[in-house]
């Protein structure tokens, strides 16, 4: 027997179509630039020239920078935390589509009972009396199905909720990706200038050894008294112990370069040993207007996005206080011949509806409780926007004052070069005292080490005006950890 329940499709559709068209909770709008204090421009503004962003490390011209950094983007281990995590809030998110769709389950059993001649028996699932004689196999199949209307548009609010969480996820994958880049950049940079420094403080040493050598030959003549010899060792020795410290400094960046590409350190010992100077950036690095900024920024659109899931979830707990209208039914029947189970099942149809009443205050706390974490997510993404303008302004200033320090550098480091060459030619001609010759040569090594430090400071600010205006996310590959279907 079948149990059929008889209504009017129309009607009924038309019924849960309006009702599914409203959704309770507020209507997500990203908030207006005015609100969020961007400038028309920034204020240390300077000219630029069109700088590939997505691959930045490229302006450098240094095949070994490339190298390093793109293997980070494939290999880094928080890239693949943060591709992890992005995955997971999709599935969270097909999750809760998932939920929006009519939940159905089958269920089936075959019994056979020996020797009840002429027997009869009462299924229990169905009330059926069943005659039975000799063996008999007893088939039951039973099919239940539930579905709740999302009538107020709690669901619909959890899918968008789950779907702006999942594009924040992304964009964190890609701030992760822009925070990896530039930090092998500037690992690369502090490298390349530890080996310069090095350079630089060996070859003073060989210089200082030649006028140790030089104030003993004339100690010994008795031309000169043995304050210029101790003064000339001192010098000596305080060269000499800035050497370990440098050598220090240089595998320390180089470890830590190893790390950021997924190795154990000393990785990449091998293809650092040749020794380089710091690779120049290239001139006139500038940035766009403010506006474009805040578009790209993949920590701001994170921020947005979750401000965008936070709003959605007001909706979630504001659906708390309506009815809500589960939908549920069940067919089963048995009879001992397979073919003729469809025949017997029986079925029906429940319709219900649960409503609040008295919950103590707890629904309208958390809705005002959602509604704090969404005021808090719109404060964060207010202050992520500000302080990406702040690191682009301080960048920009920090570029402009390194070049400028650069050029002066350059012109004093020439110049101690030359008062060394004077200084100690004249001292061999007993022209000057020691001190004027210890005093050039110190002169050197100090203005030697700025040059160094002047050029690696502009790089430096290069590649953290990048890392500040979004670049180097765009190119970079997703990775496995992120693929529903790993490789």
């Amino acid at each position: 027997m079948t149990f059929v329940t008889h209504y009017r499709p129309i009607g009924a559709a038309a019924l849960l179509a309006l009702l599914s068209a409203c959704a309770v909770g507020p209507d997500y709008r990203p908030p207006a630039a005015a609100s969020l204090k961007v400038p028309d421009r920034f204020v240390a503004e300077r000219s630029a020239n069109e700088v590939d962003l997505a691959r930045w490390w490229t302006s450098f011209d240094d095949p070994v920078l490339t190298q390093l950094v793109e293997r980070s983007l494939a290999a880094n281990l928080d890239i693949e935390a943060a591709g992890a995590r992005l995955r997971q809030a999709r599935a969270s998110l097909r999750q809760q589509q998932g939920g929006a769709l009519p939940q159905l389950s089958a269920s089936g059993s075959a019994s056979r009972s020996i020797g009840n001649n002429g027997s009869t028996f009462v299924d229990p699932t169905t009330g059926q009396t069943i005659s039975r004689g000799g063996d008999t196999t007893v088939y039951r199949a039973g099919f239940d199905a539930s579905w709740e209307v999302d009538v107020f548009g709690g669901i619909r609010r959890s899918i968008e909720a789950a779907r702006a969480n999942a594009e924040s996820s992304e964009a964190n994958l890609h701030f992760a990706q822009v925070s990896v880049a530039s930090e092998v950049g500037l690992n690369y940079l502090a490298a390349r200038l530890a080996q310069t420094q090095l350079d630089i403080a060996r070859k003073n040493l060989a210089s200082q050894d030649e006028t140790l050598e030089i104030v003993g030959w004339r100690v010994q003549a008795g031309l000169v008294s043995a304050l210029d010899l101790e003064q000339s060792r001192q010098l000596r020795a305080n060269t000499a112990a800035t050497i370990p410290n440098l050598e220090t400094s240089y595998n320390n960046a180089v470890n830590r370069i190893a790390v950021l590409l997924g190795e154990a350190p000393g990785a990449v010992n091998a293809l650092m040993a040749d020794a380089r100077s710091v690779p120049l950036p290239p001139q006139a690095v500038g940035a766009a207007i403010p506006a474009e900024i805040v578009q790209r920024r993949p920590d701001i659109a994170a921020a947005e996005r979750t401000l965008a899931a936070e709003t959605a979830r007001i909706g979630v707990a504001e659906a708390q206080l309506y009815p809500a209208l589960r939908l549920s039914g069940s067919f089963s029947g048995s009879d001992t011949s397979f073919s003729d189970l469809p025949s017997a099942m029986i079925g029906n149809l429940v319709g219900a509806i649960s409503a609040p009443i008295f919950q103590g205050g707890q629904i309208r706390a958390q809705i005002d409780g959602q509604r704090a974490s969404a005021d808090a997510a719109l404060a964060t993404y207010r202050q992520t926007v500000l302080t990406a303008l702040e690191e682009v302004e301080n960048a920009l200033t920090a570029l402009t004052a390194a070049e400028r320090r650069e050029r002066e550098v350059v012109t004093a480091a020439e110049a101690a070069e030359n008062a060394v060459i004077l200084a100690r030619s004249q001292y061999r001609a007993g022209l000057i005292d020691f001190q004027a010759l210890l005093e050039s040569e110190r002169s050197l090594l100090v203005t030697q080490d700025s040059r160094a430090t002047a050029r690696s400071n502009r790089a430096t600010a290069t590649v953290q005006l990048y890392k500040a205006l979004g670049g180097g996310w765009e190119a970079a590959p997703m990775p496995a950890t992120a693929l529903s279907k790993r490789p």
